[in-house]
Parts: structure tokens; sequence; C-alpha cells
């Protein structure tokens, strides 16, 4: 994935994950992010420019669920803001991977304020991924 625009400012995220291997491919292979440092408990990526932090944490998460748009979102989620190529792009690598969907790709608010391209996955521990695209990116928080 590609790099952030230095201008605004990067997140830095750290999650748990059960196992790093695993982590790795999925991070790595499946979503194509370029590994930075790592230790054995865990492994730094670039999302887009941003650091994002995998460490090895075996207990299990709390998940809960919301309703939006007539789907469960699961809560806690993270992911990125794409521009809808990239958004496409990503759903058919993540579909040639055989990744299951938690949401499938859809148009989330068609026709409304805030229209968005929206998917949601689970990486190999269980933390739940939203990546969405909007064609009008003044529509990120319409109300």
């Amino acid at each position: 994935m590609t790099t952030a625009d230095a201008s605004i400012p990067r997140f830095h995220l750290a999650v748990p994950v059960d196992d790093l291997q695993a982590a790795g491919r999925f991070y790595g292979e499946v979503l194509g992010c370029e590994r930075g440092r790592e230790s054995d408990t865990w492994i730094d990526w670039n999302l887009r420019g941003h650091q994002f932090v995998t460490h090895l944490a075996p207990s299990p998460a709390r998940r809960a669920h919301n309703a939006v748009d007539g789907h469960d979102v699961p809560v806690p989620h993270f992911g990125l803001i794409l521009d809808v190529p990239r958004f496409h792009e990503l759903a058919d690598r993540l579909r040639a991977a055989g990744t299951a969907f938690v949401i499938e790709p859809y148009l989330r608010f068609e026709g409304r304020p805030g229209e968005q391209w929206t998917m949601f996955l689970l990486d190999p521990a269980g933390n739940a991924l939203e990546f969405k695209a909007f064609a009008d990116e003044s529509q990120i928080f319409a109300t």
C-alpha cells in the first residue's frame, strides 16, 4: 500500500493478535502492507503511511455489533478511506485471497448524504477492519 500525504497527520494504532505469522501473511501478503521493525512479540506495518502495529496478545478481544444501514457492524473496528478505484482493487484482491467478509463490499447510504462504498472483514486474530470509499470526499462528515 502506498504512503499517505505527509501534510496530513498520521495515526499510530496497535492491535492484539494471537499469531504473528498469520498476521504477517495477512497484513504483508494479502493487504500488501510494507513490513517495518519487528521483534518476537510485535511487527510494525506501513498502512498507507500510518504506523500500524500487530502485538502478540493471545487473550481474545471483546466484540459488539451496532446496526448501520441494515447491517451488523462489528465494534471495535478500524480501516482506511480509499478512493473508489482503489477500494474496488482491494475488494478484488481480498476476494482472490479467499477472504471471508463480515459485510460484503456494497454501496452504503445510496443516494443520501455520506454515500460510500464499504466492506468489513476480520484479520486472522479476529480484529475487524473496514475499508470505505466516497465518490465525493466532501461527504465524509456529511449529516
